[in-house]
């Protein structure tokens, strides 16, 4: 038994987990390639000027370069409107969370939420739902015409 446990341990720790993605099993881990983790990245995404807002929640959004069939997200919560890191880390959660599970039916977007407006009390339903809705509005990409 203690053998076992230590192999179970082992390849937990090594990645090396034995999951079989060939039975249809969709990856809805939020690995580092589906982050934005750059100054840079941040700033393009701003810059580019497009946004959609609700009650508590803005989605800024900037479609990928060609190749890059991914969507990315990014979160953004000021500690001006929520002051506790254990609220600012629930709204992070809870959105990512959202992201993760939608992932694979989005269109190849570099995504940032900004919390928006102070929400009262913290209803993380209405963060998800919200969030749902937000990308509900995203426009759809048209792929290129090639002539």
């Amino acid at each position: 038994m203690a053998v076992q446990l230590l192999l179970l341990v082992a390849l937990k720790v090594a990645h090396v987990w034995p999951f079989n993605r060939t039975l249809g099993e969709v990856d809805q881990t939020f690995a580092r390639r589906y982050r934005l983790t750059k100054t840079d990245e941040f700033s393009s995404v701003f810059g580019f000027r497009k946004a959609i807002r609700g009650k508590l929640l803005m989605l800024h959004y900037q479609p990928r370069p060609a190749g890059n069939d991914e969507a990315r997200l990014g979160v953004v919560v000021a500690k001006k409107l929520l002051k506790r890191a254990v609220d600012r880390n629930r709204v992070k959660r809870v959105v990512r969370d959202q992201f993760r599970r939608r992932r694979a039916a989005l269109p190849a977007y570099d995504l940032i939420v900004r919390l928006a407006a102070k929400p009262l009390p913290l209803d993380a339903g209405m963060l998800a739902s919200e969030f749902v809705a937000l990308l509900g509005k995203l426009p759809r990409l048209r792929p290129k015409q090639e002539e």
